[in-house]
């Protein structure tokens, strides 16, 4: 695979994906940049949410359970010293619908320890944990 990132001027870069799809980065203004989009250490972590919330819809559908939405959130504590690497994780799932809970346990388990790459090399960093929400439709 073969991606790009080319700096556009100050802290900013744009980006081409392997399958074709561009973003932008750049850093906060206390930082010497332009604040105006994520940062590339936040794109770890919207990669995190986004790998392990396709995997846990997937596998919830799979096993024909009724959810209605998914959001997870997650809140993050990096080192203190350089490299700022993230040492805490913390991931919240809002599920929307009558989901049984055994299984939504079951799906976000598997997310994290089997399916979910992101996880897998995240984990090797950081200490990562997780709690859900259900919400009634």
């Amino acid at each position: 695979m073969k991606m790009t990132a080319t700096w556009t001027g100050g802290k900013r870069f744009v980006y081409e994906s392997a399958s074709g799809h561009g973003l932008l980065t750049d850093a906060p203004t206390a930082a010497g940049g332009g604040d105006t989009a994520a940062t590339p250490m936040e794109l770890l972590i919207l990669g995190l949410i986004g790998c392990t919330g396709v995997d846990v819809t997937s596998i919830l559908t799979k096993m024909k359970e009724p959810l209605e939405g998914l959001r997870v959130t997650a809140e993050t504590e990096r080192a203190q010293e350089h490299p700022k690497i993230y040492t805490k994780i913390h991931l919240t799932y809002h599920v929307k619908g009558q989901v049984n809970p055994k299984k939504l346990e079951r799906a976000i388990n598997l997310s994290e320890t089997r399916y979910c790459s992101a996880s897998a090399m995240l984990s090797k960093a950081a200490e990562i944990t997780n709690e859900y929400l259900i919400e009634d439709s």
